[in-house]
């Protein structure tokens, strides 16, 4: 069990409110994001709950390094100290180029999956120096580790694979500091409420047959973000069932 302090962006719903429901569950004092005009934070507010009866839900965009520096500022005049952070923040576009208003859809999928990425590691890693601790994890999207193309994905998958760029090398530059940084690839996710159980009755193409679910990943978090996981740095772990293809 830990007692350290985590912040997952983006877990009003889906992959995002599993992780924090499994860290907290896992002892982690949480904090979390919802965007300000999308789904209420409600449902992963009770959840948490259950574990950390003082889960702190901030509607918070990450729209800008402002932003980034008032979330964090917020989150540890609350809770204490981050520790942890899961970048789970990633809009998605799925529409081929020529069919996509390409300047809003360039803004939506850089800004919304690089920009954020950029802007929550910039305002947490200071005070991670000065602790000598932390942990970050952010997601890219299966295959993004080597610049797998998608069809109809060219801007999102863009964006991820810049994400995954910017945090492998975070892991080289912020190791010292005791550091770690690393990306989780989720592919075949095809249920993102499913249960682990449940998603063994959804088919998928992946070599286990089926599909993923939010527990799964949420493990792959757990075990990314452990204080004994130090030498853990640099990874891009595929929570895939094995799948070669990129799948979202």
């Amino acid at each position: 069990m830990s007692s350290r302090v985590a912040l997952v962006t983006g877990a009003a719903s889906g992959l995002g409110a599993g992780i924090a429901r499994s860290l907290a569950a896992a002892g982690y004092r949480i904090a979390f994001t919802f965007r300000p005009d999308g789904t209420p934070p409600d449902e992963t507010s009770k959840a948490v709950a259950e574990y950390d009866c003082d889960v702190l839900a901030i509607a918070n965009d990450l729209g800008s390094f402002a932003a980034g520096a008032e979330l964090v500022a917020a989150v540890e005049a609350q809770r204490g100290p981050l520790d942890v952070v899961v970048h789970c923040v990633g809009p998605i576009v799925v529409r081929a180029f020529a069919a996509s208003p390409a300047a809003d859809d360039y803004r939506a999928m850089i800004d919304g999956n690089f920009g954020s990425a950029v802007a929550i590691a910039a305002a947490a890693l200071p005070g991670m120096r000065a602790r000598k601790f932390g942990r970050l994890v952010f997601f890219g999207m299966n295959g993004s580790h080597v610049t797998q193309p998608a069809k109809r994905m060219a801007l999102y998958g863009a964006a991820k694979a810049a994400v995954v760029t910017f945090a492998r090398t975070l892991a080289l530059e912020e190791a010292k500091n005791g550091i770690t940084v690393n990306v989780i690839e989720p592919g075949d996710i095809r249920n993102k409420t499913a249960t682990r159980a449940e998603s063994l009755a959804i088919a998928a193409d992946n070599p286990t047959g089926h599909a993923g679910s939010w527990q799964d990943v949420a493990a792959a978090v757990r075990f990314a973000v452990a204080d004994d996981a130090g030498y853990l740095n640099g990874m891009v772990l595929g929570v895939n069932g094995g799948l070669v293809d990129p799948h979202e």
